[in-house]
């Protein structure tokens, strides 16, 4: 995130959970905490704190999120949370 976008991001964050509430309960039953997929090992940023603030980048500024999260963490994480939120714009390759 840059630095001009910390002021009011909370209230972003806000408003982006309660525009998405019935969406991001719909992942967590499908893919979150003792579902089939997670049971594999698969989807594990799912359920943890930061996937609203993942997600919401996901949404509003995709190609800035897949490019910082390509040079620090592993990009399979990413995908699986994108082909589980299912955005309008896929990024993976």
């Amino acid at each position: 995130m840059r630095p001009e976008e910390h002021v009011g991001y909370t209230e972003r964050l806000e408003a982006f959970a309660k525009e998405h509430r019935v969406r991001l309960e719909e992942l967590l039953r499908a893919y979150g905490p003792g579902s089939r997929p997670a049971a594999h090992g698969r989807y594990a940023l799912i359920g943890q704190p930061e996937t609203l603030v993942i997600l919401e980048r996901m949404e509003t500024h995709p190609f800035a999120l897949r490019g910082r999260w390509e040079k620090e963490e592993e990009i399979v994480l990413l995908d699986d949370l994108e082909f589980a939120w299912g955005p309008r714009l896929r990024l993976s390759r």
